[in-house]
Formats: structure tokens, C-alpha cells, sequence
């Protein structure tokens, strides 16, 4: 089971703020790039399940993790999680042709086929995914982790933390982020549940953009609808939490 205090930041400001005062504590920097994968029926993510391939630092490293029944509570996050490492080469073609993933050794992949009954004739395909920028730092016996996402429409930014004391660091973080004066909020989402959010709203936009070529207009109304959806989901969390641009 995985446990991490997940804190939203406030605006690009607050991140910005945030790394700085960390700047002395700064341990790595990791380039991730996640892809989701499910079959054409969502046969994982109708049970709480998520199969998803990490590429770090430009394929230098693949993870390919299985998460599964996650709840996120005042900002604290709980779900089962098992992962392994991939060739990034062989996780790489499996982008581009999704059915190789069932032809790879992986105790995680063979999980996939019994647990979910997915094979040959229920295939998986990419769902997509997007990009994040996570800064690590050590600070007082914590790993702390700022993340800057990149999706369709807009950039995240959050701060999280794994611990067996979920309670007593997020009060940690909590007082240190007031201290500083640096604005945020309890994340109420998970990052693949605001991809799919965001997928949903380009899928239902997309025919009024084929038809009627008034681009420009309908994207700024479709981020207008995403913020509003978002903050409908995330009552505490002001709109400038996400940096959609207009």
C-alpha cells in the first residue's frame, strides 16, 4: 500500500516559490513520461485499476506499475501499487503497438491477463498520457516531491510526500507552506483521474471543432468548461491552480 500526503499548489508562482526555498535541499531532478493503458471497454478502470508505463529521463528507465482502488482523502492519498522495471526499448514499441505488452515477461503484465482476464482477444490500448517535471528534495528526513504536469490543456502543480505517518507530515507541510506563505490546497484528484477528465472534455468538443472550424473559439470554451469541471471536483482549489492558458 502507498501512502503520500498530496498538497495542490497554488499557482506557478507558489511552485516557484516553493523550489526556491528547497533549492538547498535538492537531490534530482526526474523528466517522466506516463502512459495509460486499458482495453477499448475500460475493463481496468471500471474496477479502480490503472496500468501505466513511466519513461524517466528520456527512456534512460521504464516502470510499468499497476495501481489499483485508490482513495484520496483530505490530501492524503492511499492505493495498492505494485511496479517493476521494463526494457525501455521493449516498453517503447509497445507504445506504438500496444499488443506487444502481452507478449513481454512481466509478473505485472501476467497479473494484467489473469486478474482482469485480458489477452489476445480483449487487447489493451494507449489511452495516452502526459508529461511531469518532479524535483526531489531531502528535507528533514522527508523526500519531498514537487511536480509540474503538463496536460492537454493546462499545467499542475503539486507538492507530495510518501510516509507511514500520512497525518503528522502533513501537518509538517502544512505549517511550513503557511510559514512561507505559499498558497495551496489538499489535492481532491488523483493526476491520471484529472487526464481522463481532460480526455473526456476534448472527446465531446472535438465534433464542434470539425464542423464549424471556429477553433480558436471553442478551445478557449472548452478550457472555460475544464476549469469549471475541475473546480467542481475540487471545491479548494481556485482555478489558477491549474495554469490553462488562454
Amino acid at each position: 500500500m502507498e501512502v503520500e500526503v498530496k498538497l495542490r499548489l497554488q499557482d506557478a508562482s507558489a511552485h516557484r516559490q516553493l523550489t526556491s526555498i528547497l533549492s538547498s535541499f535538492h537531490s534530482k531532478t526526474l523528466h517522466q513520461e506516463n502512459l495509460f493503458f486499458d482495453t477499448p471497454t475500460n475493463t481496468l478502470s471500471s474496477q479502480l485499476s490503472v496500468l501505466r508505463l513511466r519513461f524517466l529521463n528520456k527512456d534512460a528507465r521504464c516502470i510499468v506499475s499497476l495501481k489499483s482502488k485508490p482513495t484520496l482523502v483530505d490530501g492524503v492519498s492511499r492505493v495498492a501499487e505494485d511496479e517493476e522495471e521494463l526494457d525501455p526499448c521493449s516498453a517503447r514499441a509497445c507504445v506504438e503497438d500496444p499488443a506487444r505488452l502481452g507478449k513481454i515477461e512481466s509478473r505485472i503484465l501476467k497479473r494484467v491477463k489473469e486478474e482482469f482476464g485480458v489477452g489476445e482477444e480483449v487487447g489493451l490500448v494507449c489511452l495516452g498520457g502526459f508529461e511531469n517535471k518532479r524535483e526531489v528534495f531531502n528535507w528533514k528526513n522527508l523526500k519531498l516531491e514537487v511536480d509540474e504536469t503538463k496536460y492537454g490543456f493546462g499545467i499542475c502543480y503539486e507538492l507530495e510526500c510518501e510516509s507511514e505517518d500520512p497525518d503528522g507530515v502533513k501537518k509538517l507541510l502544512e505549517e511550513f507552506l503557511k510559514e512561507n506563505g505559499i498558497g495551496y490546497s489538499y489535492s481532491k484528484m488523483t493526476k491520471f483521474a484529472v487526464f481522463r477528465m481532460s480526455c473526456s472534455m476534448i472527446i465531446r468538443i472535438v465534433p464542434y471543432i470539425q464542423s464549424n472550424g471556429r477553433e480558436a473559439r471553442v478551445i478557449w470554451e472548452l478550457k472555460m468548461q475544464l476549469r469549471a469541471e475541475i473546480a467542481a471536483k475540487d471545491a479548494t482549489t481556485k482555478y489558477e491552480n491549474c495554469n490553462i492558458k488562454d
